[in-house]
């Protein structure tokens, strides 16, 4: 297939599209959507046979057959990943946030402390609020290449004895880091000294650019498998979140037992539609088409961030993966009030807003390259002239 196949999502229900006006007050007509961690490419062959298949059958009601569920998911992760899954590890649970929400819950009671590396993903943050719960975060620095690294002597000071779990992004949202084994070996370290549990949002392991690679956390710190709980999905790699199917899985038999009663006490099935397209993106099409994707999505990459190192003041943090860049407007002698106004309603461009992702993260877009290359060239080619003026 080619990526460069401009698909049109308005009026589709696509939340990141038809909901950009109402989210950044950014037209339809003429907006792009560059926030929600959705990818505009058109669904793969392998995925429309498997959704015709399910409506071939005409069975909407109970189902089973989850042993072929399980299969594919523990093919993918050895083939992939190299990681040998035991099927009685893995709970499968309604997309993978509610997987990282009920594993927060199964482990920890309301105002317990939650430690998170910031800026992360925003969803973190909101979990942790909604449950009750309170977030210690952990603020990243920059190292001398710009990229986000964690300091552990800094993170010992802010500990407060109170925190129960550290919850991870590997690789990292929104700065596609991809975590060395010296980093998680410290981390592993500060694990055990603070006597956490360890939550590893992997979602993004697919999505690594060449010259890097994800490590799994049962292999990189198998000094902590016994305190570990992984959860992954297939939705941000093929685009089915709207499938609503994640994968929560736990090594530990003593973990696994508290997490399945919790787990058992409000009965969760997963959902037909998210299981079927799961099972035909983990397969040997699947990884032929992530194969051509990351290219893909690298050379968007490259593209984008040739264009923002071009306007003064404006820094795109160096990626390893994901689709979701970072773009920091602190040097550029705006404040964010006016870096929004001229984004979101001059250059008509819907990003994701930095503040939201914890702390650090005040003077930060985030944009979502996971788009054709057109619309990646003329989101460059916006923000170039309404930030035209910064050059004089």
């Amino acid at each position: 297939m080619s990526f460069d196949n401009i698909v049109n999502r308005l009026g589709t229900g696509s939340s990141k599209w038809d909901l950009m006006e109402r989210g950044f007050g950014v037209p339809e007509n003429g907006g792009l959507a560059m926030w929600i961690a959705d990818m505009d490419f058109a669904a793969p062959e392998f995925l429309q046979k498997a959704t015709q298949g399910i409506i071939d059958n005409g069975n909407y009601g109970y189902f089973c057959g989850m042993e072929a569920f399980h299969e594919a998911m523990h093919w993918w992760m050895d083939t992939r990943h190299g990681w040998k899954v035991d099927p009685a590890w893995t709970f499968v649970t309604f997309g993978l946030g509610h997987g990282i929400a009920t594993a927060m819950q199964a482990f920890t009671e309301k105002g317990d402390r939650i430690a998170t590396f910031t800026p992360v993903y925003h969803e973190f943050q909101s979990k942790i609020e909604k449950s009750g719960r309170v977030n210690t975060q952990l603020p990243l620095i920059k190292d001398e290449a710009g990229r986000y690294i964690m300091d552990f002597d800094a993170y010992d000071t802010l500990m407060t004895g109170e925190e129960k779990i550290l919850l991870i992004s590997s690789p990292h949202n929104p700065a596609g880091r991809v975590w060395t084994q010296d980093e998680l070996t410290a981390m592993a370290a500060f694990v055990e000294k603070h006597d956490l549990l360890l939550i590893a949002d992997e979602i993004h392991h697919d999505l690594v650019y060449s010259g890097h690679k994800h490590l799994v956390a049962p292999i990189a710190m198998p000094e902590i498998a016994d305190r570990m709980i992984i959860t992954t999905a297939a939705s941000k790699t093929f685009n089915v979140a709207g499938g609503r199917c994640g994968c929560v899985v736990i090594p530990n038999e003593s973990l696994r037992a508290t997490f399945k009663a919790f787990y058992d006490s409000f009965d969760i099935n997963p959902n037909l539609w998210g299981v079927e397209l799961t099972k035909a993106a983990y397969s040997p099409e699947g990884a032929a088409w992530v194969d051509q994707l990351v290219p893909y999505i690298e050379e968007n990459y490259r593209t984008f961030k040739s264009a923002m190192d071009a306007l003064p003041g404006i820094e795109m943090m160096p990626m390893e993966s994901t689709y979701l860049s970072w773009v920091n407007f602190e040097n550029c002698g705006l404040s964010m009030e006016e870096v929004n106004e001229r984004v979101y309603k001059k250059a008509l461009i819907a990003a994701t807003p930095g503040k939201g992702l914890g702390n650090g993260g005040e003077t930060y877009l985030r944009f979502n390259i996971g788009t054709q290359r057109a619309r990646i060239n003329e989101a460059a080619d916006r923000l170039a002239d309404v930030f035209s003026d910064l050059n004089g």
